[in-house]
């Protein structure tokens, strides 16, 4: 594997004459260009960027004639994909004339204007090898997903070092890997924090809502999945900004450059048909990070047993009908919807009082942790008042103070 993708480095795309298939950029707020009719059949989620793959790997293998003839049925199949337009490119070029580095052009095609397309289109390359050779351990997750509740039927995490989104599905033997995608994301990078900085925001968050593709103009492709950007940790930072949605491609394009939206996750369509056809809105969590640390699900059980300690504590309390003993759980900064803690409290005091000493049950736990300056833990949960067969969802933000973990956020969902 290491000899074939040092081959695959050394043979990148290059740029075909005149740049029939190069990227177009167009605004959110712009109409797309139409792209001629071409026959097409439904393309599968992950099948393109597979048989580019497969085209790499006989490239490195020396059996170019092969990835000639699967590069030629790849384009066929996938007009609008540049990155193998620009195989094809390659290959054709290799039967003519030694290549004599990625993106090895004549000087008169590659000019000022196109080398930013060029240098898109190779990072897009290296990143989508970059995937197939870093792979995470099986039946390892990220340390994000401290827990899911079986309300969580999946996650998404992406890691924005990779260019990568990875879908798990949440079964009852654990979490499994079950599909992953190449992904771009803001053209400034990561780690939003004001309104048009043209960034992607970076921490645990949630689908609120499927947009029907009919009502949306052909930028987003097909269809979109926006998340709660800002969060309650966001709006406690003081961060900015909204609209971040996962979404696809204009028709013109399959995917886009590494770093090419205002903020947003795009995908191919077919992958996102994908995500769009298997999530769930508002249970499903998306973990947007520069890089996900990979670890053994059996690896967090001390750290679940210590933090379930912890929200036993704050049931208790809650249960007990102290008002006093169960505000001590939250920091003096906290809020809830723009209430204060003090302006909360009231409300608080209502809720104990008609629980009459009947104490309440927790259901559907799931713990999501985000690591950054500050220890944070999102917490999800039905909160049901004993005896009762329904009750409310609701979410809770934790920060670690010291060896202590406080409230500061709580509201139904």
């Amino acid at each position: 594997m290491k000899k074939v993708l040092t081959a695959l480095f050394f043979m990148a795309p290059c740029l075909v004459p005149a740049l029939a298939f190069a990227r177009t950029e167009a605004r959110p707020h712009a109409q797309a260009a139409k792209p001629a009719a071409a026959p097409q059949r439904e393309p599968r989620d992950g099948e393109a960027e597979a048989r580019l793959i497969e085209i790499y790997k006989l490239i490195g293998q020396a059996a170019p004639r092969e990835a000639l003839r699967k590069a030629e049925s790849l384009v066929k199949d996938h007009p609008n994909f540049q990155l193998a337009q620009l195989v094809y490119g390659d290959l054709l070029a290799g039967f003519t004339r030694p290549l004599r580095a990625p993106g090895d052009v004549p000087d008169i095609t590659a000019n000022k204007s196109a080398a930013p397309l060029l240098a898109e289109l190779r990072q897009e390359s290296l990143l989508r090898l970059r995937a197939l050779r870093e792979r995470p351990a099986p039946g390892t997750v990220p340390s994000q997903f401290l827990a899911l509740s079986p309300r969580n039927k999946h996650a998404i995490a992406v890691d924005a070092s990779r260019s990568r989104l990875y879908l798990f599905e949440n079964t009852p033997t654990g979490i499994k890997l079950v599909a992953d995608y190449y992904i771009s994301v803001g053209k400034s990078g990561i780690e939003k924090s004001v309104e048009g900085d043209l960034r992607t925001p970076v921490g645990v968050y949630f689908i609120t809502s499927n947009l029907d593709r009919k009502s949306l103009r052909d930028f987003y492709g097909s269809g979109a999945l926006p998340i709660n950007y800002p969060n309650q940790l966001d709006v406690k930072r003081g961060k900015t900004g909204g609209g971040i949605w996962l979404h696809g491609t204009p028709p013109a394009q399959f995917s886009r450059a590494p770093l090419s939206t205002d903020g947003c996750v795009v995908l191919a369509n077919p992958d996102l048909e994908r995500i769009i056809r298997t999530v769930e809105v508002r249970s499903t969590p998306v973990v947007i990070a520069h890089s996900l640390k990979w670890v053994a699900p059996q690896s967090l059980a001390s750290d679940i047993k210590s933090f379930e300690s912890v929200l036993q504590g704050w049931h208790s309390a809650k249960s007990s009908g102290d008002i006093a003993k169960l505000t001590a759980w939250y920091t003096p900064d906290f809020t809830s919807y723009g209430k204060t803690l003090a302006e909360w409290t009231p409300a608080l005091q209502s809720e104990l009082k008609q629980l009459g000493g009947r104490g309440i049950q927790l259901k559907d736990v799931s713990y999501l942790r985000w690591t950054d300056s500050t220890d944070t833990m999102v917490v999800t949960f039905g909160e049901l008042v004993k005896g009762a067969k329904t009750g409310r969802t609701k979410r809770q933000y934790w920060v670690r103070q010291g060896s202590q973990w406080k409230i500061f956020f709580e509201g139904a969902i």
